[in-house]
């Protein structure tokens, strides 16, 4: 189906994309969106409120965030549908990456409302461009799991991507997080970009394991972790219960669990590491 935004007689719905941090990259365009609406959705009034309050401008708020996603797109799809003006935006870069508003977007398609996105910061590809690593192809992934036994397993499917990967972390887990990227991906290039367009913004590059040592509180903010793709170096074809069932075939036949991890990694070109943490895991 074909539909043009800005000459069509369907509503529309406005994703705004905010500043990741420096103010000066909210755009004319921006601002006079924002201008005309009725009504502003947003993951968190207060913090869009402020920044509102910064741009000289008084709108209507209506929450919209992770936990009610699905009630307040329905309430806002409506509101829609009546002749109100809406835009979304989260509180930092672009609404449905790693944010809310994917759901918004899709129930806005299904009743007939046209979506249009106004361009803005985005972390992702700041972090790539400067980070000196291939842009050429990238994979997006955001946030991992906190649980360390799937934040494990979601490395391991990502490890053959030839793609350079693209990673979003919190200053909480960016420790453990990059202890398990270089278990898992070995010591490729990488780079660590926070505090990104703001004053002590920071890039700091260098292979996996002399990252992972990086004292976790000289690092603060949002931070996004750009690794470098595969070289062909890792091939796992097998999934965690088969390589757990590996092991455990071969201590059933006497071996040591050291030796039986030893050979499930040179079988299946497995980290060894890995093999033990998820074995004794489970």
């Amino acid at each position: 189906m074909r539909s043009l935004n800005f000459d069509s007689k369907k509503p529309l719905l406005y994703l705004i994309a905010t500043p990741i941090g420096n103010m000066q990259e909210v755009s004319p365009r921006t601002i006079e969106t924002l201008q005309n609406v009725d009504l502003i959705a947003c993951e968190d009034t207060r913090v869009s409120g402020k920044l509102l309050s910064l741009l000289g401008i008084s709108k209507p708020l209506f929450s919209l965030r992770e936990h009610n996603e699905v009630s307040a797109s329905e309430e806002i799809i409506k509101k829609i549908l009546s002749g109100t003006k809406v835009a979304y935006m989260s509180d930092a870069g672009y609404p449905c990456i790693s944010d809310p508003g994917a759901r918004l977007v899709k129930l806005a398609l299904q009743n007939g409302v046209n979506v249009t996105a106004i361009s803005g910061p985005n972390a992702a590809l700041n972090a790539l461009v400067a980070s000196g690593l291939c842009e050429d192809h990238f994979y997006f992934h955001g946030f991992l799991d906190a649980k360390e036994n799937v934040k494990l397993e979601e490395l391991r499917k990502l490890a053959t991507r030839e793609e350079t990967l693209i990673f979003y972390e919190a200053p909480h887990r960016i420790q453990k997080t990059l202890q398990a990227m270089f278990t898992i991906l070995g010591n490729r290039k990488a780079c660590i970009a926070r505090e990104l367009t703001k004053k002590h913004e920071e890039y700091i590059r260098g292979g996996l394991e002399e990252l992972s040592k990086i004292d976790p509180e000289t690092l603060k903010g949002e931070m996004v972790i750009i690794v470098e793709g595969s070289l062909g170096e890792i091939k796992p074809d097998v999934n965690n219960d088969e390589i757990i069932q590996m092991v455990k075939n071969l201590t059933s036949m006497g071996l040591s669990t050291k030796d039986a991890i030893k050979k499930v990694a040179e079988a299946t070109n497995i980290n060894k590491n890995y093999i033990y943490k998820i074995y004794h895991v489970n």
